[in-house]
Protein backbone atom coordinates (compact mmCIF):
# COMPACT_ATOMS: atom_id res chain seq x y z
CA UNK A 1 0.00 0.00 0.00
CA UNK A 2 1.22 3.47 -0.79
CA UNK A 3 0.13 6.98 0.21
CA UNK A 4 -0.41 10.00 -2.04
CA UNK A 5 -0.72 13.32 -0.21
CA UNK A 6 -2.28 16.24 -2.08
CA UNK A 7 -0.37 19.36 -1.00
CA UNK A 8 0.03 21.54 -4.08
CA UNK A 9 -2.41 24.37 -3.35
CA UNK A 10 -1.62 27.80 -2.01
CA UNK A 11 -4.21 27.93 0.75
CA UNK A 12 -5.39 31.47 0.01
CA UNK A 13 -8.22 31.27 2.54
CA UNK A 14 -5.71 31.07 5.39
CA UNK A 15 -4.47 34.59 4.70
CA UNK A 16 -1.77 35.76 7.08
CA UNK A 17 -2.37 32.74 9.35
CA UNK A 18 -0.60 30.64 6.74
CA UNK A 19 2.42 32.96 6.65
CA UNK A 20 2.68 32.32 2.88
CA UNK A 21 3.75 28.74 3.51
CA UNK A 22 2.21 25.62 1.98
CA UNK A 23 -0.37 24.36 4.46
CA UNK A 24 1.53 21.11 5.06
CA UNK A 25 4.29 23.21 6.63
CA UNK A 26 2.05 24.72 9.29
CA UNK A 27 3.22 23.68 12.75
CA UNK A 28 1.06 22.15 15.44
CA UNK A 29 2.60 21.03 18.69
CA UNK A 30 6.09 21.68 17.35
CA UNK A 31 5.73 19.54 14.20
CA UNK A 32 4.59 20.36 10.70
CA UNK A 33 1.57 18.67 9.23
CA UNK A 34 3.91 16.99 6.75
CA UNK A 35 6.10 15.58 9.50
CA UNK A 36 3.03 14.27 11.28
CA UNK A 37 1.76 12.64 8.05
CA UNK A 38 5.06 10.90 7.44
CA UNK A 39 5.46 9.67 11.03
CA UNK A 40 1.89 8.39 11.27
CA UNK A 41 2.05 6.65 7.90
CA UNK A 42 5.34 4.99 8.77
CA UNK A 43 3.96 3.91 12.13
CA UNK A 44 0.99 2.33 10.33
CA UNK A 45 3.33 0.44 8.00
CA UNK A 46 3.16 2.74 4.97
CA UNK A 47 6.68 3.57 3.78
CA UNK A 48 5.88 4.37 0.14
CA UNK A 49 4.82 8.03 0.29
CA UNK A 50 4.39 10.58 -2.51
CA UNK A 51 3.50 14.24 -2.07
CA UNK A 52 1.92 16.26 -4.88
CA UNK A 53 3.46 19.73 -4.70
CA UNK A 54 3.11 23.00 -6.58
CA UNK A 55 3.06 26.19 -4.56
CA UNK A 56 6.49 26.75 -3.00
CA UNK A 57 7.47 23.18 -3.80
CA UNK A 58 11.08 23.78 -2.81
CA UNK A 59 10.09 24.54 0.78
CA UNK A 60 8.31 21.18 0.97
CA UNK A 61 11.40 19.49 -0.45
CA UNK A 62 13.55 21.26 2.15
CA UNK A 63 11.28 20.04 4.95
CA UNK A 64 11.57 16.45 3.73
CA UNK A 65 15.36 16.77 3.71
CA UNK A 66 15.37 18.26 7.21
CA UNK A 67 13.35 15.26 8.39
CA UNK A 68 15.94 12.88 6.94
CA UNK A 69 13.43 11.47 4.45
CA UNK A 70 15.09 12.61 1.20
CA UNK A 71 15.02 9.66 -1.18
CA UNK A 72 12.27 8.01 0.84
CA UNK A 73 9.40 10.44 0.29
CA UNK A 74 8.96 11.32 -3.38
CA UNK A 75 7.60 14.57 -4.81
CA UNK A 76 5.19 14.85 -7.73
CA UNK A 77 5.24 18.28 -9.33
CA UNK A 78 2.01 19.91 -10.41
CA UNK A 79 2.91 23.16 -12.21
CA UNK A 80 -0.80 23.80 -12.78
CA UNK A 81 -1.61 23.79 -9.07
CA UNK A 82 -3.53 27.08 -9.24
CA UNK A 83 -6.17 25.57 -11.55
CA UNK A 84 -7.85 23.27 -9.02
CA UNK A 85 -7.23 20.19 -6.92
CA UNK A 86 -8.56 17.83 -9.59
CA UNK A 87 -5.43 18.72 -11.56
CA UNK A 88 -3.31 17.63 -8.60
CA UNK A 89 -5.14 14.31 -8.55
CA UNK A 90 -4.57 13.90 -12.26
CA UNK A 91 -0.89 14.77 -11.81
CA UNK A 92 -0.45 11.78 -9.53
CA UNK A 93 -1.09 9.38 -12.40
CA UNK A 94 1.94 7.12 -12.00
CA UNK A 95 1.41 6.82 -8.26
CA UNK A 96 -2.23 5.80 -8.72
CA UNK A 97 -1.65 3.19 -11.41
CA UNK A 98 1.22 1.11 -10.07
CA UNK A 99 -0.89 -1.87 -9.07
CA UNK A 100 -0.92 -1.12 -5.34
CA UNK A 101 -3.71 -0.09 -3.05
CA UNK A 102 -3.53 3.65 -2.43
CA UNK A 103 -4.21 5.98 0.45
CA UNK A 104 -5.27 9.30 -1.09
CA UNK A 105 -4.98 12.09 1.46
CA UNK A 106 -5.65 15.79 1.85
CA UNK A 107 -2.46 17.38 3.12
CA UNK A 108 -4.20 19.99 5.27
CA UNK A 109 -5.55 17.68 7.98
CA UNK A 110 -4.30 17.45 11.57
CA UNK A 111 -5.32 14.12 13.06
CA UNK A 112 -4.69 11.40 15.59
CA UNK A 113 -2.78 8.38 14.34
CA UNK A 114 -5.72 6.14 15.26
CA UNK A 115 -7.69 7.55 12.30
CA UNK A 116 -5.05 6.24 9.93
CA UNK A 117 -4.88 2.93 11.73
CA UNK A 118 -8.65 2.60 11.36
CA UNK A 119 -8.31 3.16 7.61
CA UNK A 120 -5.32 0.88 7.00
CA UNK A 121 -6.83 -1.95 9.04
CA UNK A 122 -10.30 -1.69 7.56
CA UNK A 123 -11.76 -4.76 5.92
CA UNK A 124 -13.08 -2.47 3.15
CA UNK A 125 -10.82 -2.38 0.08
CA UNK A 126 -12.32 1.01 -0.83
CA UNK A 127 -12.96 2.98 2.30
CA UNK A 128 -13.75 6.53 3.47
CA UNK A 129 -13.61 7.96 6.99
CA UNK A 130 -16.66 9.64 8.50
CA UNK A 131 -17.16 11.78 11.59
CA UNK A 132 -20.77 12.15 12.72
CA UNK A 133 -19.88 15.29 14.68
CA UNK A 134 -20.29 17.62 11.73
CA UNK A 135 -20.62 21.39 11.79
CA UNK A 136 -23.61 22.86 9.91
CA UNK A 137 -23.18 24.61 6.59
CA UNK A 138 -21.95 23.95 3.08
CA UNK A 139 -18.21 23.82 3.82
CA UNK A 140 -17.91 20.23 5.14
CA UNK A 141 -17.98 17.46 2.55
CA UNK A 142 -20.81 15.16 3.63
CA UNK A 143 -20.67 11.40 3.54
CA UNK A 144 -24.31 10.29 3.28
CA UNK A 145 -25.46 6.89 4.47
CA UNK A 146 -28.67 4.96 3.77
CA UNK A 147 -29.14 1.36 4.92
CA UNK A 148 -25.48 1.36 5.96
CA UNK A 149 -24.32 2.18 2.41
CA UNK A 150 -22.78 5.33 0.98
CA UNK A 151 -25.34 7.00 -1.25
CA UNK A 152 -23.86 10.48 -1.71
CA UNK A 153 -20.63 12.38 -1.16
CA UNK A 154 -20.80 16.13 -1.58
CA UNK A 155 -20.90 19.50 0.18
CA UNK A 156 -24.51 19.81 -0.98
CA UNK A 157 -25.78 16.23 -1.24
CA UNK A 158 -28.74 15.49 -3.47
CA UNK A 159 -29.57 11.90 -2.56
CA UNK A 160 -31.98 10.90 0.20
CA UNK A 161 -30.19 9.36 3.17
CA UNK A 162 -30.64 8.21 6.76
CA UNK A 163 -27.80 10.27 8.21
CA UNK A 164 -24.56 11.92 7.22
CA UNK A 165 -21.20 12.84 8.68
CA UNK A 166 -18.15 14.77 7.59
CA UNK A 167 -15.56 13.19 5.34
CA UNK A 168 -12.09 13.38 6.85
CA UNK A 169 -10.45 13.63 3.43
CA UNK A 170 -8.57 10.31 3.54
CA UNK A 171 -9.49 7.52 1.14
CA UNK A 172 -8.31 3.94 0.79
CA UNK A 173 -8.57 2.78 -2.82
CA UNK A 174 -8.05 -0.59 -4.46
CA UNK A 175 -5.78 -0.62 -7.55
CA UNK A 176 -8.79 -0.88 -9.85
CA UNK A 177 -10.72 1.96 -8.23
CA UNK A 178 -7.60 4.15 -8.08
CA UNK A 179 -7.14 3.69 -11.83
CA UNK A 180 -10.80 4.51 -12.45
CA UNK A 181 -10.53 7.63 -10.30
CA UNK A 182 -7.49 8.77 -12.25
CA UNK A 183 -9.39 8.28 -15.52
CA UNK A 184 -12.26 10.34 -14.13
CA UNK A 185 -9.89 13.12 -13.09
CA UNK A 186 -8.42 13.08 -16.59
CA UNK A 187 -11.89 13.53 -18.07
CA UNK A 188 -12.44 16.57 -15.86
CA UNK A 189 -9.15 18.15 -16.88
CA UNK A 190 -9.38 17.49 -20.60
CA UNK A 191 -13.02 18.60 -20.79
CA UNK A 192 -12.24 22.00 -19.26
CA UNK A 193 -13.53 21.26 -15.77
CA UNK A 194 -10.07 21.56 -14.25
CA UNK A 195 -11.28 24.15 -11.75
CA UNK A 196 -13.26 21.51 -9.85
CA UNK A 197 -12.33 19.91 -6.55
CA UNK A 198 -10.89 16.41 -6.70
CA UNK A 199 -13.91 15.10 -4.76
CA UNK A 200 -16.10 15.54 -7.86
CA UNK A 201 -14.71 12.58 -9.88
CA UNK A 202 -14.66 10.54 -6.67
CA UNK A 203 -18.35 11.29 -6.15
CA UNK A 204 -19.05 10.30 -9.75
CA UNK A 205 -17.31 7.00 -9.11
CA UNK A 206 -19.17 6.36 -5.87
CA UNK A 207 -22.56 7.04 -7.47
CA UNK A 208 -21.83 4.89 -10.53
CA UNK A 209 -20.35 1.89 -8.68
CA UNK A 210 -22.12 -1.09 -7.19
CA UNK A 211 -23.43 -0.31 -3.69
CA UNK A 212 -20.94 -2.62 -1.98
CA UNK A 213 -17.80 -1.27 -3.67
CA UNK A 214 -17.27 1.61 -1.24
CA UNK A 215 -17.47 1.34 2.54
CA UNK A 216 -16.70 3.60 5.45
CA UNK A 217 -15.24 3.64 8.94
CA UNK A 218 -16.86 5.78 11.62
CA UNK A 219 -14.14 7.69 13.51
CA UNK A 220 -16.48 9.84 15.59
CA UNK A 221 -14.81 10.87 18.83
CA UNK A 222 -11.23 10.81 17.55
CA UNK A 223 -9.52 14.23 17.33
CA UNK A 224 -8.87 15.79 13.94
CA UNK A 225 -9.33 19.05 12.05
CA UNK A 226 -9.15 20.25 8.47
CA UNK A 227 -7.19 23.49 8.15
CA UNK A 228 -8.86 25.91 5.72
CA UNK A 229 -9.37 29.21 7.54
CA UNK A 230 -7.50 31.21 10.21
CA UNK A 231 -9.96 30.12 12.88
CA UNK A 232 -9.22 26.48 11.98
CA UNK A 233 -5.60 27.01 12.95
CA UNK A 234 -6.48 28.47 16.33
CA UNK A 235 -9.19 25.88 16.96
CA UNK A 236 -6.89 22.99 16.05
CA UNK A 237 -4.17 24.21 18.40
CA UNK A 238 -6.65 24.72 21.18
CA UNK A 239 -8.96 21.72 20.80
CA UNK A 240 -7.12 19.06 18.81
CA UNK A 241 -3.41 19.16 19.67
CA UNK A 242 -3.92 18.50 23.41
CA UNK A 243 -5.86 15.32 22.62
CA UNK A 244 -3.51 13.76 20.06
CA UNK A 245 -1.84 10.48 20.98
CA UNK A 246 1.86 10.42 20.20
CA UNK A 247 2.85 7.63 17.84
CA UNK A 248 6.28 7.29 19.45
CA UNK A 249 4.70 6.76 22.87
CA UNK A 250 2.19 4.31 21.46
CA UNK A 251 4.92 2.36 19.68
CA UNK A 252 6.89 2.10 22.91
CA UNK A 253 3.79 0.90 24.76
CA UNK A 254 3.21 -1.78 22.13
CA UNK A 255 6.82 -2.96 22.33
CA UNK A 256 6.62 -3.17 26.11
CA UNK A 257 3.34 -5.08 25.90
CA UNK A 258 4.84 -7.61 23.47
CA UNK A 259 7.91 -7.99 25.72
CA UNK A 260 5.66 -8.91 28.65
CA UNK A 261 3.83 -11.61 26.70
Amino acid sequence: MRAVILAAGRGRRLGSAGDERPKVLLRFGGRTLLQRHIEILEYCGIGDISVVVGYRAQSVSDEIKSLGRAGEVSLIDNPRYAEGSVVSLWSAGAALTNGQSTLLMDGDVLYDWRLMQRLTRSSQANCLLMDRNIEPGDEPVKLCIAQNRIVDFHKKPQKAHDFHGESVGFFRLSPEIAASLLAGAGDYVTSGRHDQEYEEPLRDLILSSAPDIFGYEDITGLPWAEIDFPFDVAKARRNVVPHLSDTADEAADERHARARQ
